[in-house]
């Protein structure tokens, strides 16, 4: 963690490079708004889509040169935002040394649903969701069954997407498809992470913005939604989240595990709805070499996986033979290729897994 002394010590040394990305800045390249808290300094990008990255005083620039002024910047002050700092037990030593990320970030965060045990790495960082949002979104539906708005029989049509160029739009274009059930909605969506199912949902319920209002009703803050799947999915690729963070589309690790903590436990929906929901997500069919492959065969997991552009996840509930239940969310940006990053999540979730088991019921910590 970067204090104001070493802050100032490195941006001395570091005058050269500093003068460079300046410039940088001068022509039109922003690197955001820099906030120095007393004892870190945070770098925080916002960005919206058209035709190339805006940052927020509107100005456009291409995707690589956020990571090469990133780099940069990087180069100056420091990367110890990026990397896990203290570890306060054996667990958590052993968990940060399996989410170390040299080629990228790796967020992660578990709880134990017993005891309320966390241990996280970067828990407090934004990743991108991919798919893992669709949980959110078929939650946000279900409430809506709740309060008798529509059924689970209630048919709605699948949103396929309509070809258009990357950024010619703000929401991609759809048409309507076949008509399906909600509960089938719902079984494609998690299941299959089938994208015209989860559109179609998101319709149905209004959009992100609705999405997003549940989700600060549960009193859950770090996590947000922007775009529609079509849209997230037609626009991927022009920003690489190993190197930028985009807080668009994106939560942290700790956020995703208090929201699949809530499910579990049944605050935010009636029985039926989380029968629905968890019932899904033990069904799911992709993700196979991520968290499922590194437990034992008798645990059971139920998860959603999320993939986009350099990125991979898993998020779920672990659930043992005597009875223990853990919520977990891994995040992994870069590692080279996709099967590198998902053969770190499993290697996560094992560590995760012995490491709740070999500590004691009266371990709690965290590791930022």
């Amino acid at each position: 963690m970067i204090g104001a002394e070493k802050l100032v010590a490195q941006c001395r040394k570091g005058t050269g490079r500093f003068l460079q990305i300046a410039g940088l800045v001068a022509a039109g390249l922003s690197l955001g708004s820099l906030s120095l808290a007393p004892a870190q300094a945070q770098v925080r990008t916002q960005f919206r889509a058209h035709s190339g990255v805006v940052n927020a005083s509107g100005s456009s620039y291409q995707a690589g040169a956020i990571g090469d002024v990133q780099d940069s910047f990087d180069s100056v002050f420091g990367t110890e935002e990026r990397a896990p700092r203290t570890y306060s037990s054996d667990f958590g030593k052993q968990l940060a040394s399996v989410a170390n990320a040299s080629q990228g970030r790796i967020g992660v965060a578990a709880v134990d649903l017993s005891t309320g045990r966390m241990v996280d790495v970067l828990g407090n960082q934004r990743f991108p969701m991919a798919s893992t949002s669709k949980i959110a979104i078929a939650a946000t539906f279900l409430e809506g069954v709740d309060k008798g708005k529509w059924t689970l029989s209630s048919e709605f049509p699948l949103m396929v997407p309509v070809p258009s160029a990357p950024f010619s739009s703000a929401v991609a274009p759809v048409r309507a498809g076949t008509y399906m059930s909600a509960r089938q909605l719902i079984e494609l969506m998690i299941t299959r992470s089938n994208n015209y199912a989860t559109d179609a949902l998101l319709k149905v319920v209004g959009g992100p913005s609705a999405v997003n209002a549940w989700v600060r009703r549960t009193g859950i803050d770090e996590w947000h939604i922007d775009r529609d799947i079509a849209t997230l999915v037609r626009d991927d690729g022009a920003i690489d989240p190993a190197k930028v963070v985009d807080k668009r589309d994106s939560a942290t690790p700790i956020a995703v595990v208090e929201l699949l903590s809530g499910i579990y436990q049944g605050k935010w929906m009636s029985k039926q709805g989380r029968d629905v929901l968890l019932g899904a997500m033990s069904r799911t069919v992709t993700g196979k070499r991520r968290i499922r492959a590194g437990l034992p065969a008798e645990v059971s997991v139920s998860h959603k996986t999320g993939s986009l552009n350099n990125t991979s996840s898993d998020i779920g509930i672990i659930e043992t033979p005597d009875g223990r239940a853990y919520a977990v969310a891994i995040y992994v940006t870069g590692q080279g290729t996709r099967p590198n990053r998902e053969a770190r999540i499993a290697s996560i979730a094992r560590a995760i897994y012995e490491g709740y088991l070999a500590e004691g019921s009266s371990y709690r910590t965290a590791v930022r």
